[in-house]
């Protein structure tokens, strides 16, 4: 019966994996829909938020990070900079490297991007949920920054 009950419970977390897979797309679709058009591409959004996040790095160093080959990560940058998001200056220790950080103008649109979906999230929790659910959704939110960090 132990082997029952296990399989039983791997079943539950089977169906709960997918169904947690189903909503998260969903939502980050409809969070997508709050963005500009032409949107970046899945590496482009990675360098965007590693900067924003770690701050200015080389290439070299970014793709390090990134996990990709040095050449792809030049490309990547090389869009960006045309994009104006990214903007470089020499290295101060090492002439030959360039080291890329946000531009300020993009760093104000990326921050009025994100005003955007989070007041279309506001919205949607107060339109969509009660006070006791909304509650429920900050502990689960608590339960899937956890898993996130697994």
């Amino acid at each position: 019966m132990v082997t029952d009950s296990k399989a039983s419970e791997g079943s539950r977390l089977a169906a709960l994996a997918g169904e947690l897979r189903v909503s998260i797309g969903k939502l980050n679709r409809r969070l997508r829909e709050q963005a500009h058009p032409g949107d970046f591409t899945s590496a482009q959004k990675s360098v965007v938020h590693r900067l924003e996040r770690d701050g200015p790095a080389t290439v070299a160093g970014l793709a390090k990070a990134e996990s990709v080959r040095h050449q792809s990560m030049r490309v990547t940058v090389a869009s960006l900079e045309t994009l104006k998001v990214v903007s470089g200056e020499p290295d101060p220790t090492d002439g030959r490297q360039t080291i890329f950080s946000l531009t300020p103008v993009f760093q104000k649109s990326l921050k009025t991007g994100r005003v955007a979906r989070e007041d279309w999230l506001l919205r949607a929790l107060h339109a969509q949920l009660a006070p006791r659910e909304q509650e429920a959704l900050s502990s689960a939110v608590e339960l899937l920054n956890r898993v996130g960090d697994f």
